[in-house]
């Protein structure tokens, strides 16, 4: 049984020293180019702290470094929190507050926006992450670091993005995600010969999957530049180039590919094996132009959020839906159990709604440094009375299809109460993907005017929307007011920014 992620890369090292591990626009390294930087930042991160198990925070653009410091901080048996460097400083500050890191670890470009008083407002210790990477140290000289590690043990902290109010930062183990990132390689047959075109930033959860499933199996690692997610062509290209077998997209950066139709310039037919995809709801009618142009690729659709290490159900696409269906969330993961409540605490029956709740190794511990948030997200498991059993209450709506998979609806956020009718924002918003003219919408509640607001990235009025999508949706579910935008924001994860469309009501 392994006791941490390090053992992954102690172990792929050793099988393809040579074999590129992470590489980006500025570098690539070999498994023991990694492996031995990372020794180089454990030793340095203990000389410096002298203690394990204390938060690390990483302040470096996304690159493969930034990953190697990741490592290095695992090694020395104490746990990381990415600061991104574009990030608002108000927000910045939050989450130094929380985090209260007994170090910071920054590339030496940004050495002179960290300390007290400055932009990254820090007075802990400072490292500058290329004097760490480059001392010659004995792995057994922190093997004892290592053994000191167990898997309950936090890896990292990730604050969550795209709400307002205080970030909240979301701890997770060792064991959570030697437990995930099992299931993922076991489940999509993940090896050595394996690529992957990583577009999550390295502050984002889906990133999970990218990096450790090619510290763990010896598949590489490829940084795709940020700017080629605006350039379908030039992407797919890309992935060709590259020999990429697996992306792990937010449905967003799909959608960017289908809607320009891209496929008819490139074909990656060839390379492209896998297409998983987490974060939003992607509609069939994009997933329905992949399929189109490269029908033999594996496609599947992961759900869950921060708090349950990346992912906790899942849907291999087996069949043909229409562009109007809902895409299941599917079953849930191995070693994870669901839990469907209705208000009253008890499981929903057939295909009533309820709320996903979550049960598994993956579950975060609870919210750094946040007992409040914690004791309301991570509660006893109502139907057992009998000894302590955490769940995580997601704030999701689902409800189960006569297959017995997941169907997603909406945020309990986004479940209203309009002209007397309860209704899922969600169900609408499925409705409007569907139609031929549509890329990408989102719909919100205008609580003020009481009204349902879509937002569309198309010129079209609302008689033209509200007439096809009465087929499909009940008169009161039909939008009162529809904002037609040249592009829907998006967040710095790359989904739909709804924070910024609330703006505009």
């Amino acid at each position: 049984m392994l006791n941490c992620v390090t053992r992954w890369l102690d172990e792929t090292a050793g099988r393809f020293p040579d074999k590129t591990a992470f590489s980006d626009i500025n570098h690539s390294y070999t498994f023991s180019e990694v492996r031995k930087m990372a020794v180089s930042i454990a030793h340095n991160i203990h000389m410096e702290l002298g203690r394990t198990k204390q938060p690390v925070a990483v302040y470096m653009d996304k690159s493969s470094d930034m990953l190697i410091a990741y490592l290095g901080i695992a090694y020395s048996g104490n746990f990381y929190s990415p600061i991104a460097t574009d990030m608002p400083s108000g927000r910045i500050e939050k989450i130094l507050e929380t985090l209260n890191p007994g170090l910071l670890i920054c590339e030496k470009k940004y050495e002179n926006r960290c300390g007290s008083g400055r932009e990254v407002s820090f007075s802990g210790k400072k490292l500058v992450y290329q004097e760490l990477v480059n001392d010659e140290v004995e792995a057994k000289e922190i093997e004892y670091l290592e053994d000191r590690i167990i898997d309950t043990d936090l890896l990292y902290v990730l604050f969550t993005s795209g709400s307002t109010g205080n970030p909240k930062g979301v701890a997770i183990t060792h064991r959570g995600v030697l437990d995930y990132i099992d299931w993922v390689t076991d489940t999509f047959s993940i090896d050595k010969d394996d690529s992957f075109g990583n577009q999550a930033p390295f502050y984002f959860d889906n990133s999970i999957l990218d990096i450790y499933s090619s510290v763990k199996t010896g598949a590489t690692l490829y940084i795709i530049p940020d700017e080629l997610f605006s350039q379908p062509v030039k992407l797919l290209a890309y992935l060709l180039e590259k020999k990429i077998t697996t992306v792990f997209w937010v449905p967003s950066a799909l959608i960017m590919v289908s809607k320009l139709k891209a496929f008819r310039n490139v074909d990656v037919s060839a390379v492209l094996k896998r297409v998983l995809f987490a974060g939003e709801v992607m509609p069939n009618k994009q997933l329905n132009i992949w399929r189109k142009y490269l029908p033999d690729l594996l496609y599947a659709n992961l759900y869950g959020p921060t708090e349950i290490t990346d992912a906790c159900t899942y849907y291999i696409v087996d069949r043909e839906f229409s562009d109007e269906e809902p895409l299941p969330i599917g079953i849930p993961m191995r070693n994870t159990d669901i839990l469907v409540l209705k208000e009253d605490n008890t499981e929903v029956v057939g295909t009533e709604s309820g709320e996903l709740c979550v049960r598994g190794t993956g579950v975060a511990v609870g919210y750094y440094n946040n007992p409040e948030k914690t004791k309301e997200a991570f509660v006893q498991n109502p139907l057992n009375t009998v000894y302590p059993e955490r769940i995580y209450r997601t704030g999701d709506i689902v409800h189960y299809n006569g297959k017995g998979e997941l169907i997603y609806v909406c945020r309990k956020d986004f479940q209203i109460k309009h002209m007397g009718y309860r209704i899922e924002l969600g169900e609408i918003e499925t409705a409007v993907s569907s139609l031929e003219a549509v890329d990408s919408c989102c719909c919100l509640y205008d609580d003020n005017r009481k009204k349902i607001v879509l937002f569309l990235d198309k010129e079209l009025d609302k008689p033209y929307i509200n007439t096809r999508i009465s087929k499909i949706v009940p008169e009161y579910m039909l939008p009162n007011k529809v904002i037609s935008l040249e592009q829907l924001p998006l967040n710095a994860n790359g989904k739909i920014d709804r924070v910024k469309l609330k703006e505009l009501l």
